[in-house]
């Protein structure tokens, strides 16, 4: 799973969200790293929703309809799945990490 397709699943994780906030807080939690624009974020939502990962309703805000995304149990396993998924490739950059700034002889795991 790529970086922003988990930091969609995550922000919904937290409460439904129709798209431009999903975009917003995004680019919020992961610092900018992550900054996805509509091209990115829609076809991802509809990819979710046509997997049952993902549910849409649509409310009325302001005289205009908008089209709110929330996860759906199968989708909230889905992100405990790439949230280990996740913390497995985060421990492989902190063993990077480590390597840049020790040096391979002191940290075993990069080692061949």
């Amino acid at each position: 799973m790529s970086l922003s397709k988990f930091f969609i699943l995550s922000v919904l994780a937290k409460r439904p969200m129709h798209g431009y906030e999903i975009a917003r807080e995004v680019a919020r939690i992961s610092n900018g790293c992550c900054s996805p624009s509509e091209g990115t974020i829609y076809p991802v939502l509809k990819q979710y929703q046509s997997g049952g990962y993902v549910d849409l309703r649509e409310e009325n805000f302001g005289g205009r309809l908008r089209k709110v995304y929330s996860l759906t149990p199968k989708g909230r396993d889905a992100f405990k799945v790439a949230v280990d998924a996740w913390m497995e490739v985060t421990e492989g950059l902190e063993a990077c990490r480590q390597l840049s700034l020790e040096g391979s002889a002191s940290y075993p795991l990069l080692r061949d």
